[in-house]
């Protein structure tokens, strides 16, 4: 008796579903700034206070040992504390968050999301960086008026701030991502405020030769000397879009070693 074995059904492949594709840079960016601003407005108002109480109090100590008047020394003042407001929250807070991310595991909430790394980082920058202009153009009118000088250029911190913001946020970024423990990132992004402090606020022709070479590696340094030459009865413009192009370069440079220091942090 012969026995008859079904033969088998051919074996049907199925194409694996394709994944969805990966979100573009922008909208991407744009989503990670929304969701990043809501979150920050909770302390939006503390954190625009302490910022400019901070520099406005550097102003009124400076005004003990800068004469004022239209001179070099006045405007490095003025200029160097209203960028301090920016290196407040880009170097410090910015160090601070991407620190916190990292030590709880908020890294990896982002890793799962199909956006861009650069979009991540981006975001967060660009949500920090926008509750500093007001204080910056705070201070820069307060400054202004207590160093006698001229407050008809104060629209160039609409360049300065972005531009400044952007070269301090990239670098506070990977300090926070790429620092091992938390207490790290938080101490490397108050001694990176500090160097924008020394470096930013002192006039440049009072420090000695080895600290102006260390002046010249600060990329928020560039910002402040555009801002102080607008301060000037007769600005060179020149010289300012030059210094503006600098911290432009230098801005984009910190923003890509932020983005592979992102890219590092949730691949470890």
């Amino acid at each position: 008796m012969t026995v008859l074995t079904p033969t088998p059904a051919p074996a049907t492949t199925r194409a694996a579903a394709p994944l969805a594709p990966a979100a573009r840079l922008l909208p991407a960016l744009a989503a990670v700034y929304r969701a990043q601003l809501a979150r920050a407005k909770v302390a939006r108002i503390p954190l625009m206070f302490v910022a400019s109480f901070q520099s406005i109090g550097i102003l009124v100590m400076m005004r003990g040992v800068v004469d004022s008047g239209d001179n070099p020394s006045a405007r490095a003042v003025v200029a160097g504390s209203s960028v301090l407001v920016v290196a407040f929250v880009a170097l410090n807070l910015l160090a601070q968050y991407f620190g916190r991310l990292r030590a709880t595991g908020g890294l990896d909430h982002y890793a799962t999301l199909p956006v861009p790394a650069a979009s991540v980082v981006l975001g967060a920058a660009a949500a920090y960086a926008s509750f500093t202009l007001p204080g910056a153009l705070v201070t820069a009118g307060f400054g202004a008026v207590l160093f006698g000088l001229s407050p008809a250029h104060l629209w160039v911190l609409l360049v300065v701030v972005p531009l400044a913001g952007a070269a301090l946020s990239g670098i506070g970024a990977a300090l926070g991502l790429l620092a091992p423990k938390q207490e790290l990132a938080t101490m490397a992004g108050q001694l990176g405020m500090s160097a924008a402090l020394l470096l930013g606020v002192l006039p440049a022709s009072h420090l000695p030769a080895a600290v102006r070479a260390l002046r010249a590696l600060l990329p928020s340094t560039y910002g402040v000397d555009a801002f102080a030459a607008t301060f000037a009865r007769r600005p060179d413009w020149a010289l300012v879009l030059a210094d503006l192009a600098v911290c432009a370069g230098v801005g984009v440079l910190s923003l890509a070693i932020a983005t592979w220091s992102y890219r590092r942090a949730t691949t470890r």
